[in-house]
């Protein structure tokens, strides 16, 4: 399987041309490095357009990353936009992603970052900061190739072997008979 990942960046100053794109470069530089073949994209703060974006991206590749729109101003409408289009979340990631920044800031805490799934892609917020967008894909790397490979199919948990990173020495359990 071939992995391929859509950054979207979400910002009204980088669509409008007012402010560089140094989270949605980090991130697809990041993602390269980890073999993912990257595309990029922008749109502004507008839900419609981000929920167009992301639907879309899932149509195309098996993991969406949208940077930027997490905060607490009013324009920050990605977790809204992410919320109305996937089809189930995930909320585990965004949890380790805050639990992640938590080492470098308290304002982490403020993210509302959002995690789940359309169709068979793997859709994740992350903040517009360089820096902490990231600290949050670093927090998920290990969950990365699983979560897609699972997303991907044929959804046998029987033959699922070993989980990556850390828990590396977990297995799934055996099915009762």
């Amino acid at each position: 399987m071939t992995r391929t990942a859509l950054v979207l960046t979400v910002s009204d100053g980088v669509t409008a041309g007012t402010r560089e794109d140094a989270s949605g470069l980090a991130l697809a530089e990041r993602l390269a490095q980890l073999d993912w073949m990257v595309e990029r994209a922008l749109v502004p703060d507008e839900r419609a357009a981000i929920a167009a974006a992301l639907t879309a991206g899932a149509a195309r590749h098996r993991l969406v990353i949208s940077t930027g729109g997490t905060g607490l101003t009013p324009r920050d409408v990605t977790p809204q936009a992410t919320a109305g289009v996937l089809d189930y979340e995930i909320p585990g990631i965004p949890e380790a992603m805050r639990a992640a920044g938590r080492r470098s800031t308290p304002l982490a805490d403020l993210s509302r970052a959002k995690a789940g799934v359309i169709g068979r892609t793997l859709v994740i917020n992350v903040p517009g900061s360089p820096r902490g967008a990231l600290e949050s894909l670093e927090a998920v790397v290990p969950l990365l190739d699983h979560a897609v490979r699972t997303l991907a199919g044929p959804y046998d948990h029987s033959a699922a072997g070993q989980v990556p990173g850390p828990a590396a020495a977990y297995t799934d359990p055996p099915e009762d008979t």
